[in-house]
């Protein structure tokens, strides 16, 4: 301690008395001196005493897995706006494949003395993923929101869209258009918000048939090729990537859509009406998750009493051309017959 307040000093000019004032937050120092100290700890690699964390620069780490699915930059711009129009300053961190790690982001940040942390489906939703970078958050009493379902222990506030009812309301729909053999196309089997996808189908269907893949085109193409083989005539996707890829296979077996099999997307990511045919989804509120998510995190950045348990957000389902009325599956020429017409 007094090694530090004796550099800091020495960098800014001043007495270690008046280090000392501001580390603790004591009045008789000038406004331009209290920013000159806590600037030079930034700059001497010094944390930051927990009563200063808002006199920090009012950076908020933004952590995603990717900006690809068109769902995170949305919450992004949502995000991010909200909290520039609260005075804060988004740093959006997104991961590529071989580069930089959400646990290397989370140690980036709290080099960086962040005020908080918006996390938007990482993986705090996996539960077999490494999550002891959180543990750290929680160490440091670090603000934190988690956008969407995540495993359980991890004690931040979280923001969900209910995954329950937007499968329900999927199922639903399907089954009012006859459709009796449908599946879900999911993401990993640890992915805690496609376990309640799953779990709310078979309240519906006990005999729904799954597929888990990773979330990307070509990995619901691949779930819902080997889905077309056992006859499935509809499909509710985990995102709207699945659900492209879900088409595309359709597509590769000389099926139609909807005439032949019937698709459901979920997050109705930016583009979704303009596809062939549009896709029927089921819409994340995203304006309205987002403000909600900045509102916890400036909560407890203010040191307010903050509710930790989970904020459901109820989805819409968007009904698009991609889904029509169950077709008579004995009209359907089997795949291989049409690829050798």
């Amino acid at each position: 301690m007094t090694r530090r307040l004796a550099e800091v000093a020495k960098k800014v000019g001043v007495s270690e008395a008046t280090v000392s004032r501001v580390l603790n937050g004591k009045p008789g120092v000038s406004d331009a001196t209290r920013a000159a100290v806590l600037t030079a700890l930034d700059v001497l690699g010094y944390e930051r005493p927990t009563q200063l964390r808002g006199e920090r620069a009012r950076l908020v780490g933004m952590v995603m897995p990717e900006l690809q699915n068109p769902i995170f930059p949305a919450f992004a711009e949502v995000v991010g706006g909200a909290l520039a129009q609260q005075g804060f300053t988004p740093v959006l961190c997104t991961q590529t494949a071989g580069g930089v790690s959400e646990a290397d982001y989370v140690e980036l940040l709290l080099q960086q003395h962040v005020s908080g942390v918006v996390f938007f489906g990482g993986l705090y939703a996996q539960a077999e993923s490494p999550h002891d970078h959180y543990a750290r958050l929680a160490e440091r009493n670090l603000p934190t929101v988690l956008m969407n379902a995540a495993i359980d222990h991890l004690d931040f506030p979280r923001v969900s869209c209910d995954d329950a009812v937007a499968v329900e309301q999927a199922m639903n729909h399907l089954i009012s258009l006859g459709h009796q053999r449908i599946a879900l196309v999911l993401g990993p089997p640890d992915h805690v918000p496609s376990r309640r996808k799953l779990a709310a189908a078979r309240r519906v269907d006990p005999s729904v048939t799954v597929e888990h893949a990773l979330f990307t085109l070509e990995g619901g193409q691949a779930a819902a090729s080997r889905l077309l083989s056992r006859g499935i005539t509809a499909f509710i996707c985990a995102s709207d990537l699945l659900a492209l890829g879900t088409i595309r296979a359709a597509r590769r077996r000389r099926l139609s859509v909807p005439e032949d099999v019937s698709v459901i997307g979920y997050d109705d990511s930016s583009l979704m009406n303009c596809t062939e045919p549009p896709l029927t989804t089921v819409r994340q509120p995203i304006e309205a998750m987002g403000r909600a998510a900045v509102d916890l995190l400036a909560g407890e950045i203010s040191g307010a009493s903050v509710d930790h348990d989970e904020l459901f957000f109820e989805p819409e389902l968007v009904v698009r051309g991609s889904t029509g009325p169950v077709r008579d599956a004995a009209r359907i020429p089997h795949p291989d017959a049409r690829a050798n017409a």
